[in-house]
């Protein structure tokens, strides 16, 4: 029986283990910077239908990684909110050095 996480700090330290893979976080850390790049570019030019593209391109990055590098389920088919909030933490402590890139 899978475990379910009562709270965020429990959840991230799994999170973190099933993105043990170099090459898979490079891939969330990819689609994470073009995420933020077409949200401000959709917003600049007032495109919104541009905004469908965030999950295209948010989750096309990050299950390539998974399926093809780490090769294991993704965390947000689970857990969609805590995997949300994972991913923008281990975006943010990769771009401070906390985390290999």
């Amino acid at each position: 029986m899978e475990q379910r996480y009562q709270s965020f700090s429990d959840f991230y330290p799994f999170y973190l283990s099933q993105h043990q893979d170099r090459t898979c976080r490079r891939l969330h850390v990819i689609g994470s910077t073009m995420v933020l790049a077409v949200l401000l570019w959709a917003i600049g030019t007032q495109t919104w239908s541009g905004l469908f593209l965030l999950p295209l391109v948010g989750y096309g990055f990050a299950w390539v990684g998974h399926f093809r590098f780490e090769r294991n389920r993704p965390a947000t088919f689970t857990y969609p909110l805590y995997s949300l909030m994972g991913d923008w933490v281990m975006y943010w402590q990769t771009l401070t050095g906390k985390l290999p890139f």
